[in-house]
Parts: structure tokens; C-alpha cells; sequence
């Protein structure tokens, strides 16, 4: 499902205009972008959790060229499914 494909089916659910139903879901995007960004994480009780970890640097080998290379530490985006959502995909 791509992006206008979850609009329409957010405006059939809920039953809004397509056009509210982007202003939703560009909100929930943006709040969510700019809350991981800050460093804290967002918790949906039975939906999942979004937070931030942290990769340390690591050695890895470049596969063109077979040569060891430095990966630098980086920040990564985590989403862990609450039980309902993991129930409902079994």
C-alpha cells in the first residue's frame, strides 16, 4: 500500500474527505518525524512503539574492493508491534 492508497482507505474508515484525510495523516507523519528527532518515543498501547536507537561505529568490508572500512556510528528508527497489531497479522 503506498501513500495514496492509505489515504483513501483512512478517508473510507473514518469517514472523512480524502483532503482531511492528508491533513491527518502529513500531521501524524510530521509529529511523529519531529518527536524521534528530539530523542523521545512514541508508545500506541496495542498498536506498537516508535523510538530511536543508536548504532555504534563497526568495521566492515567494502565488496568492490575487499578492503576493511570504518562504518561511523549512526541513529536508526525502530518501530517493536504492540500484541494486538502481532495478533492480527498471525
Amino acid at each position: 500500500m503506498n501513500k495514496s492508497e492509505l489515504i483513501n482507505a483512512m478517508a473510507e474508515e473514518a469517514s472523512l474527505s480524502k483532503a482531511d484525510a492528508k491533513k491527518a495523516l502529513d500531521a501524524f507523519i510530521s509529529t511523529v518525524s519531529s518527536t524521534l528527532a528530539s530523542g523521545d518515543k512514541i508508545v500506541l498501547i496495542g498498536f506498537g512503539t516508535f523510538s530511536v536507537n543508536e548504532k555504534g561505529e563497526r568495521k566492515g568490508i567494502n565488496p568492490a574492493t575487499k578492503k576493511q572500512i570504518t562504518i561511523p556510528a549512526k541513529k536508526v528508527v525502530k518501530f517493536k508491534a504492540g500484541a494486538e497489531l502481532a495478533e492480527k497479522v498471525k
